[in-house]
């Protein structure tokens, strides 16, 4: 329609968010699906959260709050960073907002210029490249092999750069694979971004907790200091806590970095709900105990499925460190038929199979930048992973 501005020619409606609501339009129709796709935990928002949103509303904080975040959720977020990660914030070097998707879209609309690149290592959260398109930034790739666990290399970080890059985005645990970045290997690309010193690091954590085997989580800012004025901390209360609805994301950076999120969320959103706010103060600042609780049930589905998706034919799943996907190899089914004679020519042929023939809905990995691979969220009850695997063996098994 030509109405409709050109910059929405750029971007695509988000993959995951399609794959979840075909599965629910088919269950809804009466089909029998088993939903792979939402990378939304099912555990509910903990009691003494709700009864925090409960209270505020009894106790009238219904009103407009400040656009960056109550002060109460701001000494709580500084006090997490703090206690969780070692690091120092006051509450001017942090911004609140609608969900951690919203943060992100802020900090790139306010500080990219047409021109301007950010790298994203591959596979990637399908909306970085679409956020940086519609800031009018230009989306740098770098496909991170399997053989390094899916994760950028300095030698790779390195090579990314150029005088036009702004940003760098890195995410551990990642969406979609699970990996998670060790010191290590953050040492190591920090000694890279210590030498470009015009390269911003967009560190999001929002999978923090979701770690695995003993794991210990680190953020860049925490294993180089001197990156600190120049890092956007990113963290949010959907994946852990349990509260994707309630959209609410945080992140803590340079104050002049945080006046100019906030300036444009001022003229959007002006702020997430004020009962939001004080449920995520008790969310942070409450028992933690059932954080390690959980993350363990996600670690007994992870095993569950990367040990059945190995047995399947074509099919191969490295173990991943944290969140709650596995990111499979589907390169043995490709040339594949099916039993009606459709050729299996790429993943998103494979993911089509699973859904019309088994009722299993995932997502292809080229939604995430790097092929034939496919995302498979295990945030579900362990029967009905159980009952997923199953059917795609049996879907595996077909296939000549």
């Amino acid at each position: 329609m030509a109405f409709i501005a050109d910059r929405l020619s750029r971007i695509q409606p988000s993959p995951t968010i399609a794959v979840t609501t075909k599965a629910a339009e088919l269950k809804a129709a009466g089909v029998d699906v088993i939903g792979l796709g939402a990378g939304e935990p099912d555990f509910d928002t903990p009691d003494n959260i709700k009864a925090a949103a409960k209270a505020a509303i009894d106790a009238g904080q219904t009103k407009y709050t400040p656009v960056a975040g109550t002060v109460a959720l701001r000494k709580a977020i500084v006090a997490k960073f703090k206690r969780e990660n070692d690091l120092e914030y006051t509450i001017d070097e942090i911004t609140v907002g609608c969900g951690g998707k919203q943060t992100l879209y802020n900090a790139l609309f306010a500080t990219l210029n047409p021109g301007d690149e950010v790298i994203i290592p591959a596979p990637y959260w399908v909306s970085y490249p679409d956020m940086t398109l519609m800031s009018e930034g230009t989306p740098v790739i770098v496909e991170c092999q399997e053989e390094n666990d899916f994760k950028l290399t300095a030698a790779e970080l390195e090579a990314a750069i150029t005088p036009k890059t702004k940003w760098l985005v890195l995410n551990s645990p990642s969406n979609p694979t699970g990996a998670a970045y060790s010191a290590a290997e953050l040492r190591a690309l920090a000694d890279v971004l210590l030498k470009h010193d015009h390269v911003w690091i967009m560190s999001d954590d929002m999978y923090e907790h979701l770690v695995y085997d003993g794991f210990k989580f680190t953020t860049i800012a925490q294993i180089e200091p001197k990156l600190k004025s120049r890092t956007l901390t990113c963290n949010g209360v959907s994946k852990s806590y349990a509260m994707t609805g309630w959209r609410l994301g945080y992140a803590a950076g340079p104050v002049a970095l945080i006046k100019a999120i906030n300036m444009v969320q001022s003229q959007t959103s002006t702020h997430t709900s004020s009962i939001s706010q004080a449920a995520s103060v008790e969310a942070l600042n409450g028992p933690q105990d059932f954080l390690a609780e959980r993350a363990e049930v996600f670690k007994t589905r992870r095993d569950l499925v990367v040990k059945a998706i190995n047995e399947c034919e074509g099919l191969t799943c490295k173990k991943p460190e944290g969140a709650f996907y596995v990111y499979p190899s589907c390169k043995g089914v490709i040339g594949k038929k099916t039993p009606d004679g459709k050729v299996i020519e790429t993943d998103s042929d494979f993911v089509t199979y699973l859904l019309e023939a088994e009722g299993v809905a995932a997502v292809q990995g080229t939604a995430f930048g790097l092929a034939p691979y496919f995302r498979i969220s295990y945030a579900t009850s362990t029967e009905a992973l159980t009952e997923a695997c199953k059917r795609i063996k049996r879907a595996c098994a077909a296939l000549k």
